[in-house]
């Protein structure tokens, strides 16, 4: 196997649920070692999520879903931060490592005297990055959140949708995720500065400020030009940038840009050449103009033949479309997996099964989830012994004192 981007980085990992530990296992994914650091008996609240709200999340082997996700390729070690012993064990830890990941809350990492002043002073090259709800200044700098705080609070609610409907909520784990994307990119940009410059540091992103920048240009339209994005109205926008039901109930997206150049081959793959030239139609302003009269149209026409179809047809004229899939439809799509962008693993209750991949092909390397989550605690007397070098006599001590 060809060796993976980030062999030989270690981080250490004090966090819980997703926005912060997706960040590290995408790293893992990437070939960093990640040891997760989670409290003994318990460990993140995570394993014990079976459902949120009317969704079951509960998999074979008292595993539950949302924690496969969060803590793949990682190894889980339990330590009792609240003991003297277990801070002066994960000190020692830190000693080893590149880099220290928290999504923990500012008092939380007081209380636990693990706040980047304390780390650096066991690790002065130590990269420490944090992770929070709303930022570490402000009236909400205290406040907790989660995943649909970060959807609320960046505008992504009023993102989607059609106009006069309620601001809407995506399923599942948007917000969290793109916040786990920027944690990653913030500790590799971190990690490259500190080797081209000797500069280590702390690193801070939170879940609003991630959201705002997935949400960047609905954002950028109201600073810079002064109005509101509009939401998406099907029946009146513009027909050659939306998207139709077929004839199968299936939906097909066009994006077709610039619409001058796509108008008339649009109209050949439509089976309706002499739309080209209709004086309603003929030119761009005057197919915005009769924007719904020309959608009402092509959702007649589109309903007479089924999806993949019209699909197969306008790839002959070169027109930017795709099937609008649902997502148990994307595990089976040839596209996603002639480009592998999903990756076999072995699952220990689960068998052989399919996991998102790295998004990424290096051609001199290699990323993607080698492990799924570890059984809590799964690694501590290996990691104890090997990077720390407690003796196994020590860790049985540690053990009846409930340290690990």
């Amino acid at each position: 196997m060809k060796q993976r981007p980030m062999e030989g980085i270690r981080i250490i990992e004090c966090g819980l649920y997703h926005a912060g530990p997706g960040g590290t296992a995408i790293l893992g994914d990437l070939g960093a070692e990640v040891i997760k650091v989670e409290p003994p008996g318990t460990g993140d609240p995570l394993r014990t999520l079976m459902q949120v709200g009317s969704i079951p999340f509960e998999l074979p082997g008292n595993r539950t879903l949302f924690c496969e996700g969060a803590n793949r390729s990682k190894k889980s070690v339990t330590l009792d931060l609240k003991t003297e012993k277990g801070r002066e064990i994960l000190y020692r830890l830190v000693q080893k490592a590149d880099v220290f990941m928290t999504n923990m809350r500012v008092k939380a990492l007081e209380e636990l005297k693990i706040t980047y002043p304390v780390l650096k002073k066991h690790n002065e090259n130590l990269i420490y990055a944090s992770v929070s709800a709303f930022g570490r200044k402000g009236p909400e700098k205290d406040n907790g959140g989660f995943d649909y705080q970060g959807q609320a609070k960046s505008g992504l609610m009023y993102a989607v949708g059609e106009p006069g409907a309620p601001p809407l909520a995506s399923q599942f784990g948007l917000a969290d995720q793109v916040t786990a994307i920027m944690t990653s990119h913030q500790i590799l940009t971190a990690l490259l500065m500190r080797e081209r410059t000797g500069i280590a540091q702390e690193v801070h992103v939170s879940i609003l400020s991630a959201s705002m920048y997935l949400n960047y240009f609905n954002l950028l339209i109201p600073l810079l030009a002064g109005f509101e994005v509009p939401r998406h109205k099907r029946s009146i926008e513009h027909p050659m940038r939306n998207y139709y039901q077929c004839g199968d109930g299936k939906w097909i997206m066009l994006t077709l840009t610039p619409p001058d150049r796509h108008w008339g081959p649009l109209c050949r793959a439509l089976g309706r050449p002499e739309l080209e030239h209709d004086p309603r139609f003929n030119t761009d302003h005057k197919r915005a103009e009769n924007s719904e009269l020309l959608v009402g149209i092509m959702d007649d026409i589109f309903a007479t033949k089924p999806r993949d179809v019209w699909v197969e047809e306008f790839r002959g004229y070169d027109l930017f479309c795709c099937g609008v899939n649902t997502n148990m439809e994307v595990a089976g799509d040839p596209q996603v997996l002639a480009n592998e962008y999903l990756r076999e693993l072995d699952h220990p209750t689960l068998g052989r099964v399919k996991f998102p991949g790295y998004p990424v092909h290096f051609s001199e390397s290699w990323a993607g989830t080698l492990s799924a989550t570890p059984d809590l605690g799964a690694h501590t007397h290996e990691v104890l012994t090997e990077i720390v070098g407690i003796s196994r006599e020590e860790l049985t001590r540690l053990k009846e004192e409930g340290v690990i």
